[in-house]
């Protein structure tokens, strides 16, 4: 076996495949190619491998000939992480869209509709965290039959050269952030400057941490060339959530409290686009269930 390891990325793969293209974007790789002795070739892509433990084997021609899954362990782990990190979106999500049509129409108390805020963003976080978890996971052995393998599982890993594992931990940085804004909630008596400070700015650096996130996935799903890929799965995911992503962004800069006031500037724009923002995340989390290897 011989290892390829520009940039830091090390991927493991027979020694007469002969490193071809290598694609890159803003210094992370996003896809590898190896030519082999009979003309065909092998062909790596970050988020295929790491969401779905896949390779293409194309022809002489380029012309995707087959496609090959991760071997059954490994498989196996990816699809239950996929699964994890899916649900915890969906939950969360729904739980973040309840909040503010609560809060909108009057339904409840405010203890109330901080407390579903309080949980949804326990399962954001949760999600995130086994986002990176499958990340660190990311199959780097490729064998002669084109099929990857996974190493020993882990709990946490350090790979901010590779642009999933990046992207994914960007995001559960977020929800930490988000964690901080609903937990300091719950304080009363807040002055505008103490709400601003302990509530509005976490809330923002989070939604940030998502918009950098999915700008992430979008250049590792579109290997550099940001665009449309309908046909695509992953891109569907990417592009929805980020989405959500813009629509938090939107409530989050709506709720800071004017200090000569004591109120937000836009209630309206907090509770819809926050409501908008989860339903995306409701629907990426849908889709993401999609985007498991096959068994």
């Amino acid at each position: 076996m011989a290892d390829d390891a520009p940039h830091g990325l090390r991927i493991a793969r027979p020694a007469r495949w002969a490193l071809g293209r290598v694609e890159r974007s803003g210094g992370f790789i996003t896809r590898m190619t190896w030519h082999l002795v009979d003309g065909s070739s092998v062909r790596w892509a970050s988020r295929a491998a790491r969401r779905r433990g896949r390779v293409e084997i194309r022809d002489a021609d380029g012309s995707v000939t087959r496609v090959v899954g991760a071997e059954p362990a490994t498989a196996t782990r990816l699809a239950r992480a996929n699964l994890a990190a899916g649900i915890a979106f969906m939950i969360g999500g729904s739980l973040f869209a309840l909040g503010p049509l609560l809060a909108q129409f009057g339904a409840g108390s405010v203890r109330g509709v901080d407390m579903v805020y309080l949980v949804g963003g326990v399962f954001f976080s949760a999600g995130g965290y086994v986002s990176v978890v499958q990340a660190s996971n990311m199959p780097t052995d490729i064998d002669e039959r084109g099929m990857l393998r996974g190493t020993a599982w882990r709990w946490w890993a350090w790979w901010p050269r590779q642009i999933g594992w990046l992207s994914a931990a960007v995001l559960f940085a977020g929800t930490l952030f988000f964690g901080v804004s609903l937990v300091a909630a719950f304080a009363s008596d807040l002055t505008a400057r103490q709400s601003n400070g302990w509530i509005w700015f976490p809330d923002i650096v989070g939604c940030i941490c998502f918009l950098v996130s999915g700008h992430l996935a979008l250049v590792e799903v579109c290997h550099g060339h940001i665009g449309l890929r309908p046909r695509e799965l992953g891109w569907w995911v990417v592009a929805v959530n980020q989405l959500g992503s813009v629509f938090f962004f939107l409530a989050g800069l709506a709720a800071f409290t004017r200090p000569a006031t004591s109120t937000v500037v836009d209630l309206g724009l907090v509770n819809w686009g926050t409501f908008a923002g989860a339903v995306c995340f409701v629907v990426g989390g849908a889709l993401q269930l999609a985007e498991r290897p096959d068994r």
